[in-house]
């Protein structure tokens, strides 16, 4: 494909990269093999690029560094890469590492983020839509993260973590198990403080769905109850929403632990 963007003279290109209309590689940039660019998406100075798919209207500020091999031992130069949806913003310093083995094979991440100064993102990670992760923010491999979740800054997350959808992490957290969706966690092995009911309000939540999902967290994570015994009641005494649902199957399907 021709090159139809722009790219300053003093970058490094490889002969390899697609570019698409109206994007732009900018001073100083290193963009090597495996690397497509999507329309209007800017590369302002200094970033280093290579195995990366970027989709369109995404801008990626200076000395980041996307897709160069992951920090894992047992990676053996296997062909591996990082896909980035449309719309992201990836601000200074940020370093998205391309996945390793025992995966698919893509660390992705989806539309419409806000990755701010200084966070890394390891291996085989899965990012959502609409998250905002703070300075600092740091997660270790195979970590996914639903849409909506906002993560404060210098926040530390263990491998094969899970953080649910419209979830608030606190900053200079330490998270080693599975934050449920629609919940807040915080603290140096991050415990749950209830809903973030303030979250879902800004998301346009109605009152009688945050409701139902108060009525399900007092009963997941303040009876008495064991989980499976509390996920029983749950689905017995709380409409069965798609959010409850979601609650649900997403503290199910866990394998760390479940924050609670």
């Amino acid at each position: 494909m021709p090159k139809k963007g722009r790219i300053h003279p003093t970058a490094q290109v490889s002969k390899d990269v697609r570019l698409s209309e109206g994007a732009e590689i900018g001073p100083y940039c290193i963009v090597g093999k495996g690397v497509k660019i999507g329309r209007n998406t800017r590369l302002i100075s200094h970033v280093v690029i290579e195995n990366t798919e970027i989709g369109d209207n995404c801008t990626i500020y200076p000395f980041t560094v996307i897709g160069l091999p992951p920090q894992d031992l047992k990676y053996k130069g296997e062909k591996t890469s990082v896909r980035i949806g449309n719309n992201n913003i990836i601000r200074e310093y940020t370093t998205i590492h391309r996945a390793s083995v025992g995966g698919d094979g893509v660390t992705e991440i989806g539309d419409n983020n806000f990755l701010m100064a200084y966070v890394h993102i390891a291996h085989d990670c899965k990012i959502g839509s609409s998250t905002i992760m703070a300075n600092a923010t740091t997660l270790a491999g195979h970590v996914e993260v639903e849409d909506f979740v906002v993560i404060g800054g210098l926040v530390a997350i263990h491998q094969f973590t899970r953080i649910g959808a419209y979830a608030m992490v606190g900053g200079f957290s330490g998270v080693v198990q599975d934050i449920p969706p629609y919940t807040t966690a915080s603290g140096n092995r991050a415990k749950l403080y209830g809903l973030n009911t303030v979250g879902l309000k800004r998301n346009g939540f109605k009152d009688s769905t945050i409701k139902e999902l108060k009525q399900a967290y007092r009963i997941l994570f303040r009876s008495k109850l064991t989980l499976k015994e509390a996920i029983d009641m749950v689905r017995r005494e709380v409409k069965q929403s798609e959010e409850v649902k979601h609650l649900i199957e997403f503290i199910e399907k866990n394998k760390r632990g479940i924050c609670r």
